[in-house]
Parts: structure tokens; sequence; C-alpha cells
């Protein structure tokens, strides 16, 4: 696939499954609630001792692991390729934000971590984090790995296949985590949290 090719591939597979999103889109929030409970404060969800030890691979092949991520603010969403929707809004978010802070983004790194390893190989993460940001780390595994890391950051997901289709759709826990150099929780937002305000969130951090 030529880098050309990729944003327009990108469209048309977000075109191909928009009506499908819309079915668990319910399940997504559902999600949300088990596992940060109603109240979704940076005190509530700290909680929940947020992050941990995992073993992955980023788009190079390289084996990477939570303390790759220390000496940084890091940015983690767990999402996949194939999202329809809340993926794609919160890494342009994640890249809008950085953007808006010019210098300073150096601060940070995004990192997006696959909950569907299933189709998310290390080169189908590569294609997909150039499309949107070549700042991102793109994160993949094992099933085993994966749910792991998953545990880690308290994000629940789960294979939802629509009735009548023949692909599957993943139900996933919609939230971007800021950490710490670290490694400990910080900050959390929603995909649909204004870019202005992850910015500013972000700025307050930034040396």
């Amino acid at each position: 696939m030529s880098e050309d090719s990729q944003p327009m591939t990108t469209v048309l597979r977000t075109v191909r499954w928009l009506a499908l999103g819309a079915i668990v889109g319910l399940g997504a929030a559902w999600a949300m609630k088990v596992w940060v409970g109603d109240h979704a404060s940076p005190q509530s969800i700290a909680t929940a001792a947020i992050g941990g030890p995992f073993e992955l691979v980023d788009q190079n092949g390289k084996t990477r692991t939570e303390k790759d991520l220390l000496g940084k603010y890091t940015i983690i969403y767990f999402g996949y390729t194939y999202c329809p929707d809340a993926c794609p809004t919160a890494l342009l978010a994640i890249s809008q934000a950085l953007d808006m802070l010019g210098a300073k983004a150096d601060d940070f790194q995004p990192v997006f971590v696959t909950v569907d390893p299933e189709r998310d190989t290390a080169k189908q993460m590569g294609e997909y984090v150039r499309t949107v940001d070549e700042r991102f780390i793109g994160l993949t595994g094992s099933a085993e790995q994966v749910a792991k890391a998953a545990k880690a950051y308290r994000v629940f997901y789960r294979k939802v296949t629509p009735e009548g289709s023949s692909e599957y759709l993943m139900d996933h826990t919609s939230l971007i985590y800021l950490m710490g150099p670290d490694g400990k929780y910080l900050a959390h937002f929603s995909h649909e949290t204004p870019v202005e305000k992850i910015a500013e969130t972000l700025r307050r951090y930034a040396g």
C-alpha cells in the first residue's frame, strides 16, 4: 500500500463500518461505566491504579514494555484500526492537541494500543498510525499480551458481531490517558473532549 493511498483507504474503511458502529455505541458506553464507574473524575479513576507492566510489539516489530515510555509524558489510547468512529476521533484529537503545543509537544509521546490483535498486525498498525500522525507508537501483540495491557489500564473490550454481518466490531472503553514520566496516571479525557481542553491540560504539564 502506498502512502498516497492510505488516507483514502482509511476513509473508505470508516464509511464501510459507520453503520455497524452505531450498533455497539451503547455497549461502549456501558463498558466505560463498568470499568471507571459513574463518576470519571481524575480522583476516582486514579484510585483504580491505572497503568502497569506490559510487553507488546510496535509498528516496526520492536518489543516494547512500559519502561520504554518512562521519561516522557505518555498519551495512551486503546482502540483498533477498523474502528469506525471513536478511535479516529480520539487519535485525531491527540494529534491536534499536540500541534497546539508547538515545541512543547516534544515532552509527550502518543501511543495507540490495539484491542484487536487478530487483525491489527504490526504492519497494519504502522500503516494506520502513519495516516494519523507519525509521532504515534502503535502497539499490538498476542491476545494474551493485549489482554494484560488492557487490564493494567482498566480497559474493557469485547468482540461484537452484528446480526446479519460476517464482520465484527470491538466494543471497548474509549478513554485517553495522560501518564507522567514516572508512568503514573495524571489525567484522562474521552474521545469527545474538546481538543482545546486536552491541549490546555497538556500545557500545564509541559516543561
